[in-house]
């Protein structure tokens, strides 16, 4: 028995070897490619094969980064565009899930509206634009507004599927021990859902960048969206190759923090 249980611990380690040591190896190819792209993207540029000025290049990019930086502009940028992000998707997921519990709790109520909510996912929410420029003006608002309906549908509706999917088995049995819907919320659904919820933050994080990008195009005047638009208009494309870099390091800086979250929530869990 003790040379059986020494001989799985030892193939044990060498599995937990194995899995690091892959995740080791798909972390480098990782940046491999992500050098290799970026090293054949400025080669072609400096060849000749790209037209700069049209595909811009890396080492066009970290010069126009510069000289953001230089005139003091690029962390005022970032910041509006970062501000209007993270506040229109605290409010989506909020809200997201507190009328989530709410159609749970109703079942008449979710029958009744949860064909408008397909609706409203479907719709293209930039068809609103207009609209949202008239009811919240040109501020901040309109673009924390424009994220907030691009972001809290889809968590109405992940947050939902995840409470339905609950095991039906443990529900009757709560119900038979005399459990009434709050009761079941707080020490069954809500604690089994909590995958969903994890899902919907990733989900609703590139939301919400798309949302407050998508804001910026229609009304702004600051921030990485603001850049884009403004660079495609006066043809400075190293501008917008620029503002789209930063982007791409937020959002997946964002993404990150909610999968650190996760692994935490996850770790503790179990």
């Amino acid at each position: 028995m003790k040379n059986k249980n020494t001989n799985y611990s030892v193939q044990h380690a060498l599995y937990l070897k194995k899995i690091k040591r892959n995740k080791i190896i798909v972390h480098a190819a990782r940046a491999l490619i992500l050098v290799a792209l970026i090293g054949l993207w400025e080669l072609c540029a400096q060849v000749g094969i790209f037209d700069p000025f049209i595909t811009s290049s890396p080492s066009r990019v970290v010069t126009t980064i510069a000289d953001l930086f230089a005139a003091g502009t690029l962390f005022y940028h970032i910041g509006i565009t970062l501000m209007e992000t993270i506040v229109g998707f605290v409010i989506a997921v909020v809200l997201g899930y507190a009328i989530a519990v709410l159609l749970w709790l109703n079942e008449h109520a979710r029958a009744i509206f949860e064909p408008y909510i397909v609706v409203l996912n479907a719709l293209p929410k930039i068809a609103l634009g207009p609209l949202i420029i008239i009811w919240m003006g040109t501020g901040y608002t309109a673009i924390i507004f424009m994220t907030i309906l691009v972001s809290i549908i889809v968590c109405i509706m992940n947050m939902l599927a995840g409470f339905v999917a609950v095991d039906k088995t443990k529900q009757i049995l709560m119900r038979s021990m005399g459990a009434n819907k709050f009761t079941m919320l707080t020490k069954l659904i809500i604690p089994a859902s909590l995958p969903a919820f994890m899902n919907t933050l990733k989900v609703a994080v590139g939301l919400a960048w798309i949302g407050s990008i998508m804001g910026e195009y229609i009304v702004s005047r600051a921030g990485l969206g603001y850049l884009i638009v403004y660079g495609g208009q006066v043809f400075r494309l190293d501008l917008v190759m620029a503002a789209t870099f930063i982007l791409c390091l937020l959002a997946g800086g964002m993404y990150a923090i909610v999968a650190i979250v996760e692994r935490v929530v996850v770790k503790r869990r179990g």
